[in-house]
């Protein structure tokens, strides 16, 4: 009798025991996943750390390979750019040739003979420089930008826009493809780099800084230009989409 009257005693005991030992095993899963997560965030936050790095010293190896760039084409062409009525821009290394006059035929892509002189003397040059092994496997690109003014006889604006974009992406052409013939033995790394990129009016030049009521330089506004671009931008990309900083 005492022993069946403390069967269910026994009975809910062991049910007391069994919910306390499941208790405690969510716990150990709940701490299991818990340090999972921390883990988690801390290896990514290890991995942006490192990205960041990198991305730091891809940076820091730009500026110093635009700053050495920059240098070797001033003292290159210091003693040509008055002449040639062209500068040298040294956040974007673009070589500017300024006088539309001298560059081509009205509303032409010919070139004109002083630009080519201009061409056979300067892109040899200019290509020596970038090809060089301290500098050759960084260059991405090598952009010849042909950029118009904002007018096209009495064609209104957007009319205009258009015979520019054509005229622009002609005479880059016609640029490229004279100055290829000018570095016969560099030709094929030139080839490999070298684009036209007509621009129309959409970089306009301006006579004064003000937001306000610019007044457009249409003779600064035609102009052609020689500009370099770097791998550092697609090095820095390629981490981020690699790592975790867009996440």
């Amino acid at each position: 009798m005492n022993d069946q009257s403390q069967l269910p005693e026994q009975q809910d005991e062991g049910q007391w025991i069994s919910i306390s030992d499941m208790m405690a095993g969510l716990m150990v899963i709940f701490l299991f996943v818990a340090l999972s997560f921390m883990l988690d965030a801390q290896e990514k936050k290890n991995k942006i750390e490192v990205d960041r790095d990198r991305i730091k010293e891809i940076a820091v190896t730009y500026q110093r390979l635009q700053n050495d760039l920059y240098d070797d084409l001033y003292q290159e062409f210091e003693g040509d750019l008055e002449e040639w009525d062209a500068s040298i821009d040294k956040p974007t290394l673009s070589v500017r040739f300024h006088a539309p006059d001298v560059l081509f035929k009205h509303a032409s892509a010919e070139l004109q003979d002083p630009f080519i002189g201009i061409l056979n003397d300067f892109f040899p040059r200019y290509i020596r420089i970038l090809a060089q092994d301290k500098y050759r496997d960084d260059i991405e690109e090598i952009r010849i930008e042909g950029h118009t003014s904002s007018k096209w006889g009495d064609f209104l604006p957007n009319k205009a826009y258009i015979r520019n974009m054509k005229l622009s992406q002609d005479r880059t052409r016609s640029v490229l493809e004279h100055v290829l013939n000018t570095v016969p033995s560099e030709r094929k790394w030139t080839q490999k780099h070298l684009t036209a990129n007509g621009l129309s009016s959409s970089k306009l030049r301006f006579k004064n800084d003000s937001n306000e009521d610019k007044i457009e330089d249409e003779d600064q506004s035609r102009r052609v230009e020689f500009r370099v671009r770097t791998n550092a931008e697609n090095r820095i990309v390629r981490i981020i989409q690699e790592g975790g900083i867009a996440e």
